[in-house]
This record gives C-alpha cells, structure tokens and sequence, in this order.
C-alpha cells in the first residue's frame, strides 16, 4: 500500500494542530502544510497582546459551547472529543504549562506567544512534517487519486487527504478553494469589533477603563456585562466585544448605526441609585457633586458622567434639584450613545461565516460533498466571543481533523 499523503492548507493554530495530529496519528504518512505568507502561526504571535490566550477555564462541554454565537450546538459532539482539559494536557506533556486568570482566560506561565509557536513547530518537526512558507495555492482539482494542490509558482502536489485551515473569509473570495470542491459559505461579515461613538466628552477620558458595567441595543435581544475601555474612537472591551460578536449579523444589517444604552452600575437597581444620591444629599450636602463619585466610578469619570447630565460643576449635594437627581440618576443607569461605526483589530480579525456546518461530519471535520476534504477553524462557520474560545474552536476541529484523515484509509 502506498505512503499516505496529506496536504494541510493554511498554517495557523488550526492548521497546526490538524498536521500535527495526523503525523502522530499515522507516524509514516507524509504531511505537508502549506502556509501563504512568509511565517507560520502570524495570528496565535499578535494573540492577546502577544501572550497567546489560548484557551478558556471552564470545563463543562455545554458551558463551553454556550460561548459561540455561531456553532454553539454543533460544537457540543466535538468539544466531547477535545475540549479545555484536553488543551491543557497536550500542552502540559509537551513541556508547556498553561496558568488561568481571573476572568477564566489561559495563557502559557511565560505570556509569552513565542512559547507557544515554539512548542508547535517544534513539534511538527520531530513528527516530520514538511513546512513550506510563501506556498500559495492557485487551485485544488480533485482526481481519482484524491486532490491535486497548484500552487503559484507552478509546482503541483498530490494528496489523498486534504485539510482546509485557512481562517476566517474576510471576503467570499478568501473562501474560494472551499466554494471550487462544491462548498457553500455563510456570507461573512465581521464579528468582535469597537464601536465608533463621535462624543467630545467621552473621547477625552481615552484610556478609561470600568470593570463591570452592562450595555444593550434598544429594540433587540443583546445584552451583556463586563469590562468596558473606553478609546480615543468610542468603546471597546470585553462588553461591547461580546455584544458585537453575539450581534455580528444584525449590527451589519443595521450598516454598524445604531443606539447603545450603557448602566454604568449594572449591580445597582434604579431604585438603588436614587437612594444612593438621597443619601449623599443628606450627609454630603456641602460637597461637590463632581467631587464624589459612586464607588466603582473613577473620579475623573464620575466628573464626566456628572457634566453630562447637565449639573454644573459648581453644584453642592445640598443644592441638587428633583429634577437634576432623576436627570442624573438615568444618566448613571441608561446613558445612551449613537454608535457610527466600528473597528477591527486587522490582525486578530474575527469572521462571522464560513463553510456551513450541515455540509461538514463533525464527528470527523470530513465533508459530506467531496469525501477525502476536512476543514478546521475558522474557515468553518463558527466564531465564539473573546476569551480563548475561537482558539479553543481551532485546536478541537484541527485535533479532529488530522486524526480523522489519518485514520480513514485512503
């Protein structure tokens, strides 16, 4: 019986993994993996800062897949072949130790990304893999044989097994080796962006952070709570990263215009807040509204958040009307911004779309179109909120994959 072949388009963490998985798989078949641009893994190096958060601490298969907007119940059968834990323990016997922080995200004790682009092509290497760089590939035919792979520069290869790891269709026309095998795309549009908000007063407090508030799109279902960072363009953070991951097709219905209303204490009720300026009034009476922030509020927010109600900066807690209190009381738990547009990080770009998932086996990452093709990442159409999550999708789907390709005969 002749050498297995298997061809890996795209060499990012999915791609990776797909190869890897394979090699151990199948120890004497040969694995190619093709990357288009002059280095492997360019995203898991920019990842989180450059830390590489590369999974989530949570270790409850259905907890785990409630976290993706696109792909939640399909995710759930793989997550049961690889998960978290599973990440963690690869990782672990590979000489990589991976630590959790607070807010459940997992970065190698390094932070350094270095040290997890290190432990996979190094182990790509010893397993044999071949890596090649500035491999672009032209067109995929498919043969009797399986799949003959053109590449650019005129050189053509042959595979039996063929895995598309490709990312995220940033455009339809980056999905087009998966549309020429017979696939369809769900038609992408971006997921975990910024939100632009052209407001004098909030651009000024650039750099502000607030660690939990809650935001919301009147006259529809989304909502979320957590960390907010406010930035010389509008809004960015967790909050409003997960609202735009979980609004990604509607927000782009809407052509990214549209109203956000922001509790800036989502753990206080309305009746709470009031409560909390009659008593101010009552035993500050003699301080500066300004000067008396609501705890977790910064001084300097607070300063904002008060001006913008429209107390003047001179008012004293004693002199605060009836009506400045309302005014004030909704500011602190409605505020209301029209948002104008939004911002990519064009690096860690997050694609909402891909190859639909009822063409593709879960269970093996196999197309039920072209047997003998798999997909893994987020060429599939699936993308989870910050966190870990898309990452975590990439090294499941791959570890399926190319231990799929390599255990299926030929």
């Amino acid at each position: 019986m002749s050498e297995l072949t298997i061809i890996v388009v795209g060499g990012g963490a999915a791609g990776f993994f797909g190869a890897i998985a394979a090699s151990e798989t199948a120890p004497g078949a040969q694995v190619t993996l093709l990357e288009k641009g002059g280095q492997f893994l360019s995203k898991v190096r920019i990842s989180g800062g450059g830390r590489c958060n590369v999974t989530h601490a949570c270790f409850d298969v259905r907890d785990f897949s409630a976290r993706y907007p696109r792909g939640s119940k399909e995710l759930i059968s793989p997550f049961h072949q690889f998960d978290a834990r599973s990440t963690i323990s690869w990782f672990k016997a590979r000489g990589v130790e991976l630590k959790t922080e607070a807010d459940g995200r997992m970065f190698p004790v390094t932070d350094s990304s270095q040290t997890i682009i290190d432990c996979l092509v190094g182990t790509a290497q010893k397993n044999g893999v071949q890596m090649r760089t500035n491999s672009t590939v032209e067109r995929i035919e498919k043969n009797q044989k399986g799949f003959r792979v053109l590449l650019f520069d005129g050189k053509a290869l042959q595979a039996d097994k063929l895995l598309l790891a490709t990312g995220g269709c940033r455009s339809e026309a980056l999905g087009s080796l998966a549309t020429s095998l017979g696939h369809t795309l769900q038609p992408p549009v971006p997921s975990l962006f910024t939100f632009h908000i052209e407001l004098p007063w909030l651009r000024a407090l650039s750099g502000v952070s607030l660690p939990e508030v809650e935001i919301a799109i009147p006259g529809t279902s989304l909502r979320e709570r957590g960390p907010l960072l406010i930035t010389h363009w509008g809004l960015s953070g967790p909050a409003v990263l997960k609202l735009s991951a979980w609004g990604a097709r509607e927000l782009n219905r809407l052509n990214y215009q549209f109203t956000i209303e922001l509790n800036w204490l989502p753990h206080l009720s309305v009746e709470a807040v009031r409560n909390e300026l009659l008593k101010r009034i009552q035993t500050n009476g003699a301080k500066m509204v300004v000067n008396s922030p609501i705890s977790p509020l910064t001084a300097r927010f607070w300063e904002a958040l008060v001006l913008s109600s429209g107390i003047a900066p001179e008012t004293r807690w004693a002199g605060l009307s009836r009506a400045a209190q309302h005014h004030l009381s909704q500011t602190i738990s409605r505020t209301q911004f029209h948002v104008t547009g939004k911002s990519l990080n064009k690096d860690e770009f997050v694609t909402c779309g891909g190859v639909r998932l009822d063409e593709v086996n879960l269970k093996t990452m196999e197309s039920k179109i072209s047997p003998g093709l798999y997909f893994a990442g987020e060429l599939l159409d699936i993308d989870g909120i910050t966190g870990g999550f898309n990452f975590q999708a990439a090294w499941t789907t791959g570890w399926i994959a190319g231990r799929s390709m390599a255990l299926t005969s030929s």
